[in-house]
């Protein structure tokens, strides 16, 4: 990755109303399974030094670094030591044992703090490796998956432009942010784009531009991108995002009904795209339009 410092598109609080948002749904109960994990997790991860890092942290030319996110961690009235860097570190780790070996992806994963893009009731669990509730029937994808799919995207290579289908509560494109120049992801149901500009507000992410509108339908206002991602299933991808990669780029998605696999697809000329299968996933489905 160059580290020489780059201009990225404006910041992201040009493109977001300058009011704060309080949540824009209401609190989701805590699931039991998940609690008995984050109590059983904090149990194992009490032992971690905190120097134990997985591998190198993003360059300091791309998005928000340690610098930022640290003091929004420690602004937050929360105690809770299940959201601690130790437990977000220890998260890290899991990770790379699960099999996900680029150190620039692992760095990402530790800078964000994931606890803040989700309700107050779920956050001590915020570091398990499990999807979580976000409302309105979505999820914030589990850290694992997360990371495979941003590595196989990436390919060891430099991210220019990408686009996310699904911005969700705003968790994988900030992590997105430290690994590509320009990152933008579009969002179909509003009350999830205005949560997810809520989230990254104070972050302050300068590279991050958020849409609301129909994600099957991309951006190609913004197009070609070397990289596109999606959070969400649909039976196959919508040829529009096909024909926004860039040539020679890489597009990831979760393809399937009830059964579901992840999909790299690589765009080899104006008109020859190549598919590979990879391992099984479960993710909500992809819809057409906005709510």
């Amino acid at each position: 990755m160059n580290d020489k410092q780059r201009s990225f598109p404006l910041p992201l609080s040009s493109v977001v109303d300058k009011a704060k948002k309080s949540p824009v749904f209401a609190p989701v109960a805590t699931p039991q399974t998940a609690t008995q994990n984050a109590a059983q997790s904090a149990a194992r991860l009490a032992s971690v030094p905190a120097s134990a890092r997985p591998g190198a942290t993003p360059s300091k030319s791309h998005a928000y670094a340690l610098d930022r996110a640290q003091p929004v961690a420690a602004a937050a009235p929360r105690q809770n030591p299940l959201v601690s860097d130790a437990v977000r570190r220890a998260m890290v780790q899991r990770v790379a044992r699960q099999g996900v070996k680029d150190a620039l992806v692992l760095g990402a994963l530790e800078t964000v703090p994931r606890h803040l893009f989700m309700e107050e009731a779920l956050a001590s669990q915020a570091y398990i490796d499990a999807s979580l509730p976000i409302g309105h029937h979505q999820t914030i994808s589990q850290p694992y998956i997360v990371a495979r799919m941003i590595e196989v995207m990436r390919n060891g290579g430099e991210l220019r432009r990408v686009l996310e289908i699904g911005t969700g509560c705003g968790y994988q494109a900030a992590v997105l942010s430290c690994l590509a120049q320009e990152v933008y992801s579009i969002e179909r149901i509003k009350s999830l784009h205005e949560l997810a500009k809520a989230n990254l507000r104070p972050l302050r992410v300068p590279n991050l531009r958020l849409h609301y509108g129909d994600g099957m339908l991309g951006l190609p206002q913004a197009a070609p991108f070397d990289g596109i991602i999606l959070a969400a299933a649909g039976l196959e991808v919508p040829q529009a995002l096909l024909d926004q990669l860039a040539i020679g780029g890489r597009l990831v998605a979760p393809v399937g009904a009830r059964a579901q696999h992840l999909e790299l697809v690589t765009r080899l000329g104006k008109a020859e795209w190549r598919r590979d299968t990879l391992e099984d996933c479960h993710f909500v489905p992809l819809r057409p339009g906005t709510v």
